[in-house]
Parts: structure tokens; sequence; C-alpha cells
């Protein structure tokens, strides 16, 4: 996977079924440290630690570090590399399966070398609280992108609103291919997330803000009153008046409402459930 670590003298190879591409780019692990901000006495989990590189520079600064790797001999070599340090945890697990904030407490700092195949998944996941203070993701640069997006972008949509609802997104630097071993086929980048004090929509609402904004980027194409009548199943009349009531104009599209936007169309489509 893209974001995987690479340290020097390991004999393990990269395993096409885990799509392993280990970072080889000095420069890339210090951007990562960096956008973590002061990590000195901290809790760090660290997501596919791989041949542990990045690990290394962590483990120096945290309180203590729990890093969750899926690769079996990976983690066996990590455990070997760390046991005499008691602040190093390596957990041999999918993330996916892990309640983060309960493993790590409710204040820590999330570095997330992730697979691009399940980068999604991943990003959500990290967001059921108790959330990370901040993230900094590893990530193929078009999904990058996508989570930065501004309302209107060709690359704006489900993905965007959703983290953008719930964070400040920011792209922090592009990483060229030639930064790892192998070089995969795309550039990547490394974006940082920071939950918003000021999120737009509440807790209680959460998922049924999700599910509305990922159906209505189903239906970028249509205008508004109609992906509306789809999507909560009104008609004309009912569909015109919860607009209304959301300040949202009829004739507008998916990609041009901004994550406000969308909080108020959720609070007025959970009004007539």
């Amino acid at each position: 996977m893209p974001g995987r670590m690479a340290a020097r003298g390991s004999s393990l190879q990269a395993r096409k079924r885990f799509g392993q591409h280990f970072l080889r780019d000095a420069s890339v692990l210090e951007t990562i440290v960096d956008a973590m901000g002061p990590l000195e006495g901290r809790t760090i989990v660290e997501i596919g630690p791989g041949r542990g590189v990045l690990t290394d520079r962590l483990a120096d600064r945290a309180g203590q570090l729990i890093a969750v790797e899926v690769d079996r001999d990976l983690a066996a070599q990590l455990r070997i590399r760390y046991a005499l340090n008691p602040r190093v945890h390596i957990i041999e697990a999918d993330v996916l399966t892990l309640p983060l904030g309960e493993l790590a407490g409710d204040s820590y700092v999330l570095a997330g070398n992730v697979p691009y195949y399940i980068t999604t998944p991943i990003l959500f996941h990290a967001l059921e609280p108790p959330r990370p203070e901040i993230a900094v993701y590893l990530v193929q640069r078009e999904v990058a992108e996508r989570m930065a997006a501004p309302p209107g972008d060709k690359t704006y949509g489900a993905l965007s609103v959703n983290l953008q609802a719930l964070s400040r997104v920011e792209l922090i630097r592009h990483v060229p291919p030639s930064a790892f071993s192998p070089p995969p086929k795309v550039d990547s980048a490394v974006v940082r997330v920071t939950p918003r004090s000021d999120r737009v929509i509440g807790a209680e609402l959460e998922r049924r803000y999700r599910g509305v904004v990922t159906a209505a980027f189903g239906l970028r194409r249509k205008q508004l009153v109609r992906v509306v009548r789809t999507i909560a199943s009104l008609d004309a009349l009912q569909a015109e008046d919860v607009l209304e009531r959301s300040r949202l104009r009829p004739d507008v599209r998916p990609e041009t409402l901004s994550p406000e936007d969308f909080a108020r169309l959720v609070t007025e489509l959970d009004a007539v459930r």
C-alpha cells in the first residue's frame, strides 16, 4: 500500500495482496511528523507502520504509540524491533475491526498510511468518536484532492462533504511515485484532517447526513428538487417546501451545495420523516 514505511536492511518484500509500496523518502516522513504537531508525551495511533521507519520517528516522541499492522510478518518483525520499548504497542489486526478511540483513549493523534483500496472506509472509521485531535494521512493524490475540494470543484463529491462537515481538511504536499519502493502507478499526497469545533451537523444526525449526501451525489446531474423527491419519497410540493425551509433553490445541483447547505437540508428532511 502506498504509505507503507521502508526500513533499511529489511528482507520482507512488498505483498501485492495488501497493495504494499514502501515509503523511502525521508523528507516526506518529516512532513508527516511535522504536520501532526507537538507529539511529546502524547498517545499516537499509527495505521500501517509497515517496516517501521515512521514508527521510529514517532516512538522517540510519543508517550504511547499504538501501531496497527495487518501483515502478520511485518507485525512480527515490529514486535521484535520494539520489544525493549514499553511505550510501543504493536497490534496485528485489520484497523477497520478496532475501535480506535477506545483503544487510544479520549485524546490521541493519528498517522494513517492508508491502503488505497480501502481509503474511504478508514477515513470515516477514524471519525467515529472519540475522534483523533489531528489525523495525518498519506493517500492517493486524487483522493486527497477530493477530500479537500470546495463546492463546485470538479472533484467535489460525497467524500468532500461528509469529511468537511466534521473536519478541516488540508492538503499538505504532493508525493511522487519515486518516493516509494516499488513505485506505485499514481501520485500520492499528505493530507491533514482536524475535527471541527463548529461541526455543521449534530451527532444524532450524522448517519442520516452521510446517507443523504451519498444519495444526493448519486443523482448529481439532477436538479435538487428531483433529488429530494427521490431520496425522501416526497411529492413535488413537499420537496419544494423542504427546499424553501432549507433556503435552497430547487434548480441547483448537489455539487454546488456546501456542507452547511446539506446540514440545513438534512435537518428539514428529518423533520418530515
